[in-house]
């Protein structure tokens, strides 16, 4: 009797060790594999994405100048070769990964750091650097035009150089454009109110002084002039100076003058960009130097104190970004009295 009670009781034991074996074998990795599966639906996201070392998942189709480019939004590693675009991100507090840095305006200088990539220079791109960063969207203008397919192999490529035929809607378009990428279009928005409310200023300001204005750039002893629809063009275009001259040549690099042009144009304000201030090196002339002259010092705008020395860092380095763009005006709309 004993003995069938004890082999009953070992029978009952050995029934409940194989069937607690047999749940832990076949349920674990089921709900292990659904718990997975199911966050991974939700979120949308991967283990790279949620510690922030890709892009976001939404994407975004953009058409540009070279043609149309997906980009995910919020991306993470940004290469920027256009200065009004890096102007502009560094203004909304966005990040980058690589710059070209000896092309950097002065009050852009930090991005000389050696946390930021050197991508090499605006017109011979460091390809084998830009690889190595791996970006999420690289942004170029006119001088990387040319490069555009080679760069488009290594990332999704945007052109975001600013149209000086219509350079205020076009530098628009950039910054919204760049606000909807990076989720910053309520900020974007209110820079723009601010430009826009500074250029109304201006434009009655201009129209009610009467004036006539041109606008020149100085280099290597030598001047051009820039008309409506032309690079400096805006501020005939945008912010309502007149025009000495409605002829000038239309060019990225201005028309040939004399300073012989200048004394018989005798406008009543002369708009100065010194190129050598930023790109000359040293020893090179100063602008004022070139342009005040037996000449020049007969027009008006001499003998009223009115030529305006320019900025070259934004105007002729980062012309086209929220930060720039302001202070373009600003200089204007000092120099009209």
């Amino acid at each position: 009797m004993q003995k069938k009670w004890f082999m009953l009781l070992a029978a009952l034991m050995l029934a409940v060790i194989v069937a607690a074996c047999g749940t832990t074998g076949s349920s674990t990795p089921v709900t292990s594999g659904g718990e997975a599966n199911s966050a991974a639906k939700t979120d949308g996201s991967s283990a790279a994405g949620e510690s922030g070392g890709t892009a976001g998942s939404e994407e975004l189709t953009i058409k540009h100048q070279l043609g149309e480019t997906k980009v995910k939004k919020n991306p993470q590693k940004v290469v920027v070769f256009d200065m009004g675009a890096l102007d502009t991100l560094d203004k909304l507090g966005i990040a980058v990964a690589g710059v070209p840095q000896d092309s950097l305006p002065s009050y852009l200088e930090k991005y000389k750091d050696a946390k930021y990539a050197n991508v090499g220079s605006l017109k011979e791109p460091d390809f084998e650097k830009i690889n190595e960063i791996g970006p999420d969207v690289i942004l170029i203008s006119a001088r990387q035009s040319e490069m555009y397919d080679e760069l488009s192999e290594i990332a999704p490529t945007v052109y975001v150089g600013v149209d000086n035929a219509r350079y205020v809607d076009s530098f628009k378009e950039n910054v919204k454009l760049l606000g909807e990428l990076f989720g910053k279009e309520d900020a974007v928005e209110a820079e723009l109110a601010k430009i826009d409310e500074a250029i109304k200023s201006l434009r009655e300001k201009a129209a009610a002084s009467g004036k006539k204005g041109l606008v020149i750039l100085t280099t290597g002893g030598k001047v051009t002039a820039f008309g409506p629809g032309s690079r400096f063009g805006l501020i005939h275009d945008e912010f309502g100076v007149t025009p000495v001259d409605t002829n000038i040549e239309v060019s990225t690099h201005g028309q040939s003058i004399s300073f012989e042009y200048i004394a018989e144009k005798n406008p009543d304000y002369l708009f100065v960009v010194d190129r050598d201030a930023v790109v000359g090196g040293e020893g090179a002339s100063s602008a004022k130097e070139v342009v005040e002259n037996e000449l020049v010092k007969n027009t008006k705008a001499y003998q009223n104190n009115q030529i305006v020395y320019l900025d070259p860092n934004y105007w002729y380095l980062s012309g086209g970004g929220l930060i720039s763009v302001l202070e373009m005006v600003k200089q204007v709309d000092a120099g009209i009295k």
